[in-house]
């Protein structure tokens, strides 16, 4: 196995590792957190219907801070996505961070969404 696959097999271990755990239902649907090298994206998934809820990204062509990746735009982007969740009536989630670390952008995301108004 070459370098890049045991990574990628890595990566994998982890995201399952925390998915394993993690208890959905309609009532509680799943807030997935993800980052790319460039941009941050946020979903709330029902499980069980497979379909996604709500979404949040850094590219859409209203975030006001465009192109962004730092702390500062996951903060903005916990906001907007906690806005949107309460328009349509979804208070509780369970936050799936996606094998990242809770740390750096996942927690400023994390804590901007819970004053905004989500429980988790």
């Amino acid at each position: 196995m070459n370098k890049l696959a045991k990574i990628k097999a890595r990566a994998f271990r982890r995201r399952m590792r925390v998915k394993r755990k993690l208890i959905t239902s309609p009532e509680r649907p799943r807030l997935c957190f993800s980052k790319s090298n460039k941009h941050l994206t946020v979903q709330v998934i029902d499980d069980l219907k497979g379909h996604t809820l709500v979404y949040a990204t850094t590219m859409e062509k209203d975030f006001p801070l465009r192109g962004k990746k730092n702390i500062e735009a996951a903060k903005e982007l916990g906001k907007i996505l906690a806005k949107r969740a309460l328009e349509k009536g979804i208070k509780k989630v369970v936050f799936d961070r996606n094998g990242n670390l809770y740390h750096g952008k996942v927690k400023s995301f994390a804590e901007a969404a819970r004053e905004a108004g989500l429980e988790f």
